[in-house]
């Protein structure tokens, strides 16, 4: 345990520096971007062009965010927050996506002012040179931005970086504008930037709502899931994984639960070492860290019991709304059965369990029956 906790914080290091690397690089660039266009903005009398600029400068402040927020982030577990504070990785990024929001609504009231009142832009050759140049270093920077998120699974990053995009499409956007008046005369930049707010708006609303939807908790990856169940069962006395709840409490910091089914004569030292067994084996293949193991029994000595299963399956599955049942187990001599099953959402708990229950009293009168509804929270 002592050696997982060490790859894992030597893992968090490496990837919070590289967070706060690609972050500076940002905050470089998108200052000095800001700086040029500013300054080409009021020489040209360009609304656009100045929007471009004070885009650019929220562009630094989101990456200003990113960088608080992963040193937040990164604090070790306490008394009062025992998983970590990983979360606030979220947080930061929701405050990043509310920027880029700011900024399209701001870029949209701004080019419906100037489509209202429109003013006469005066381009020069530096200027239109500088914001190709911009547009150039923007695609970059957002790729690169965009790349080194994905790679160490940063949502803030992420976001800064599709930003970084919509600001080379805006500046492009810009440039073609400029060249336009300059060629025809014709001044478009107030009704191609109200058009580029929309698409800068709608960006920042995907990106929020991507991040409350990581704190509210969604529903657990499918390949993760069953790649944890598979190698669960990849133990020869394990038949079955079921009710795997994963609980992350920040990127590349996910705990889970688990049952697994196991025969009836295993005694409790067997049980011991199979799962820590399985706690080290997950961990060092997915990285995921198993906090609790239930565990289920099954019938190995009573062939009446695998009959009783087969038809208690039989009148479950009969219903769409049964997504599974496992961990059955009958005692036919003390006339006990249990079992769980799992309810899809199109049904109440209490309904599902209800009807499952006076179906199967009705088949088996004699038996006291536990039935466990479960939540439909993985594949």
């Amino acid at each position: 345990m002592k050696e997982q906790t060490e790859n894992e914080l030597i893992s968090e290091s490496s990837r919070d520096r590289v967070i706060v690397r690609t972050s500076v690089v940002g905050i470089i660039v998108n200052v000095l971007l800001a700086a040029f266009k500013a300054v080409i903005g009021i020489m040209s009398n360009s609304i656009a062009v100045i929007l471009d600029a004070v885009n650019n400068l929220s562009d630094a402040l989101s990456s200003i965010i990113t960088i608080v927020g992963t040193k937040l982030a990164g604090k070790l577990p306490d008394r009062k927050h025992p998983l970590g504070y990983g979360r606030i990785e979220y947080l930061s990024a929701m405050i990043v996506s509310g920027i880029v929001l700011y900024a399209g609504i701001t870029a949209a009231v701004e080019s419906v002012k100037k489509i209202i009142e429109p003013q006469t832009p005066e381009y020069s050759v530096t200027s239109i040179v500088i914001i190709a140049v911009a547009v150039i270093v923007k695609i970059g920077l957002g790729k690169y931005v965009k790349g080194q998120g994905e790679k160490v699974n940063s949502g803030a990053l992420v976001a800064s970086g599709a930003d970084a995009l919509f600001d080379a499409v805006l500046s492009a956007s810009v440039l073609a504008c400029a060249l336009i008046f300059i060629f025809t005369g014709y001044s478009l930049e107030a009704y191609v930037g109200a058009l580029i707010s929309v698409f800068i708006i709608k960006a920042g609303i995907e990106m929020m709502i991507e991040m409350v939807n990581e704190i509210l908790g969604i529903r657990a990856d499918k390949e993760k899931t069953a790649r944890i169940k598979n190698l669960l069962k990849e133990e020869p006395e394990v038949r079955g994984a079921y009710d795997l709840i994963m609980y992350n409490y920040g990127p590349e910091k996910d705990f889970a639960s688990v049952h697994i089914e196991l025969p009836d004569y295993m005694t409790a030292r067997e049980i011991d070492r199979l799962t820590r067994r399985l706690e080290r084996k997950i961990y060092r293949k997915t990285g995921v860290i198993l906090a609790g193991v239930g565990l289920y029994s099954y019938n190995t000595t009573d062939d009446s019991a695998s009959v009783i299963q087969k038809e208690v399956l039989s009148l479950v599955t009969a219903h769409d709304w049964c997504v599974q049942m496992h961990g059955f187990y009958v005692d036919p001599e003390e006339k006990e059965m249990s079992f769980d099953v799992v309810l899809s959402f199109d049904i109440e708990p209490k309904k599902g369990v209800s009807i499952i229950y006076g179906e199967i009293l009705k088949k088996y009168p004699d038996y006291h029956i536990e039935i466990t509804p479960d939540v439909d929270v993985s594949d």
